[in-house]
């Protein structure tokens, strides 16, 4: 009888032990929520979600161009130091899906859409490595947006 009190005790405490190590970890891979940016230049406009998970990065991109169009599509890809680069898998309007490399900066609370060489390796395009991505004079400077109200405003150029 007595083992087994031991023996249920000890089912009891082990239990306690794996649900509170699982309630522990699941605080631990909490993912940061999106954050919502947005660029104009001229009569475009670009919006980007993004989601940070560690060293990654995935969400949707949207650029308008004027009342012409737009291309509209997923981003993700790896963070390295300060910069973001991935996959730009996205359709044209009325055209057929695509896909593009794509390199953001972040700097001075901004994301720059960076400009390169682009080529394709074993069928997924990125930039030729060894040739610098160009920051310099960007087509979007992505600014991060505090309110929701905000990004549902900031689709159309005024």
């Amino acid at each position: 009888m007595e083992k087994a009190k031991r023996i249920v005790s000890g089912k009891i405490t082990l239990s306690i032990l794996v649900l509170t190590a699982l309630l522990y970890s699941c605080n631990f891979n909490k993912k940061e929520a999106p954050s919502i940016y947005r660029a104009m230049n001229k009569k475009d406009t670009a919006v980007l979600t993004l989601t940070i998970d560690k060293n990654r990065f995935y969400g949707q991109y949207e650029v308008k161009y004027g009342k012409i169009g737009k291309d509209s599509g997923s981003v993700r890809g790896e963070i390295i130091g300060d910069s973001l680069r991935g996959i730009y898998n996205y359709i044209s309007y009325g055209g057929s899906w695509k896909k593009a490399p794509i390199a953001l900066l972040k700097k001075n609370n901004q994301l720059l859409l960076g400009k390169g060489a682009t080529t394709t390796l074993l069928d997924i395009p990125c930039f030729v490595p060894g040739i610098p991505i160009d920051y310099t004079n960007p087509e979007f400077v992505f600014e991060k947006m505090n309110k929701k109200t905000e990004f549902e405003n900031a689709t159309t150029p005024k």
